[in-house]
């Protein structure tokens, strides 16, 4: 189960929130999308889904150089709630994925 602070804190971000907006349509998404999309650098991104990922949200794999990610399939229900709840809010005024922005 993991931790609820560690998982509000990871939702607080807007940079997080976006690359979860990206992750929602169940695909894998690397790194390179997720930095292209958000306008992030690669270090940047990388700890923001470090976040993610330590709070139970993302799972990872590494795929040759690159590490690709998506939701967590066995999030607890009640994480996964908090998760879609924060993704049915307007996003913050923070750089907004492309695929969002109509």
């Amino acid at each position: 189960m993991p931790d609820s602070v560690a998982l509000l804190a990871a939702l607080a971000e807007p940079t997080r929130l976006a690359a979860l907006h990206l992750l929602r349509d169940g695909r894998e998404h690397c790194v390179c999308e997720l930095m292209a999309a958000l306008g992030a650098s690669q270090s940047r991104m990388s700890r923001h889904m470090q976040t993610l990922r330590q709070a139970g949200i993302v799972l990872d794999r590494r795929d040759a150089q690159w590490v690709r990610y998506r939701l967590h399939p066995a999030m607890p229900d009640a994480a996964r709630r908090l998760v879609e709840a924060a993704l049915d809010l307007p996003l913050p005024s923070a750089p907004r994925p492309e695929s969002l922005a109509a």
